[in-house]
């Protein structure tokens, strides 16, 4: 049997009577070719089977309209909405994503980062694995001048642009508005320190104790991954303390490990947030499920997958560069629940 012949747009410019330069022009929903012949010619491609030859393009443009993303989980409530507006971008921009995940590894990381550069991706994005020390393995995007934008676990370097929210304001903000609530001992559950979210994190908590004349104390900081084991382990380091030494309050790096935390304490009697206070950070799903109802911090995850595709594809453009703009500061917002609510609670 012979193989099918692939329909072209020489094809399509002979049955609608118009040159392939117009058929051309109209799929790329070119402004010179009118509303009516754009449909006349896509209406055509549908009927004859047409299919872009995106392989030939992007040999021509030495483009693939194509963004990598390395994201350290899929299964993120955070991750999705960043995603969700990078899809939403990248779509307006005329550009389809690959994305891979670490699983926090930095060894699956540098996986994902060799398979998009052999891609060909135009751009990368990528939130860090939580294991990752160093950037050498984008090396070789530096050096092909491919443009890299890390984003929320970012990690500075000269020839990329990192998106964050201002961790260490917001952190200071829980911390501040824990210790107005009558808080003295603050127990932090931190994140890995050589990542800039997480070190940040811990600074503000820091300076906010030191500004209410509260003196630092390094065994109230846990540091972990941050998943639910940790958060229940946590809980179990706590209450193993003597009543006088436990924390009044918790303030962690994320929502799930303050969740877990806040599980096991209430299974071990203690009031919340009369008898410790909680606060956590991402304003994920879970925080409103739990009772009471965490204090969190709201990360605009959308805004921030919109602001990443943008500014790649502005690069990518020629309009601006990423080179001259290191970090894209987003807003945050502090908001108050039940769980730290001590001063309502008696």
């Amino acid at each position: 049997m012979s193989e099918e012949k692939e329909i072209t747009i020489y094809d399509i410019a002979k049955h609608l009577n118009i040159s392939a330069t117009t058929v051309s022009r109209g799929l790329k929903d070119h402004p010179t070719i009118n509303i009516k012949t754009r449909k006349k010619i896509a209406e055509a491609a549908r009927q004859l089977g047409y299919r872009s030859n995106t392989f030939a393009s992007s040999l021509r443009s030495k483009r693939t309209q194509t963004l990598g993303v390395i994201v350290p989980r899929l299964n993120s409530n955070f991750m999705s909405s960043v995603l969700a507006g990078m899809e939403n971008a990248a779509s307006r921009e005329g550009y389809n994503l690959i994305i891979a995940q670490s699983l926090e590894k930095a060894d699956k990381e540098m996986e994902n980062a060799h398979t998009m550069f052999n891609k060909r991706v135009d751009g990368l994005m990528v939130s860090l694995a939580y294991g990752s020390e160093s950037l050498q393995h984008f090396d070789d995007f530096f050096q092909k001048k491919i443009p890299v934008i890390f984003f929320d676990r970012v990690s500075a370097h000269p020839e990329s642009t990192s998106i964050v929210i201002d961790n260490y304001a917001a952190a200071y903000q829980v911390t501040q508005h824990l210790i107005e609530q009558g808080c003295r001992r603050i127990l932090h559950l931190g994140g890995n320190l050589l990542l800039s979210v997480y070190s940040e994190r811990l600074r503000g908590y820091k300076q906010a104790l030191l500004d209410h004349k509260i003196g630092f104390d390094d065994k109230l900081v846990m540091t972990g991954n941050l998943t639910e084991d940790f958060g229940t382990a946590a809980a179990a380091h706590l209450l193993k303390l003597k009543p006088k030494e436990r924390p009044d309050a918790v303030f962690s790096a994320n929502d799930t490990a303050a969740v877990y935390c806040m599980i096991a304490v209430k299974a071990a009697g203690i009031s919340i947030p009369h008898d410790i206070a909680f606060a956590g950070f991402n304003n994920d799903p879970i925080s409103k499920v739990i009772e009471p109802n965490l204090t969190t911090v709201n990360y605009p995850g959308y805004n921030m997958g919109q602001a990443a595709v943008t500014s790649l594809a502005n690069h990518l453009n020629g309009e601006t560069s990423i080179i001259n703009t290191n970090t894209i500061v987003l807003r945050s917002e502090l908001i108050i629940r039940d769980s730290s609510q001590k001063n309502n609670s008696i």
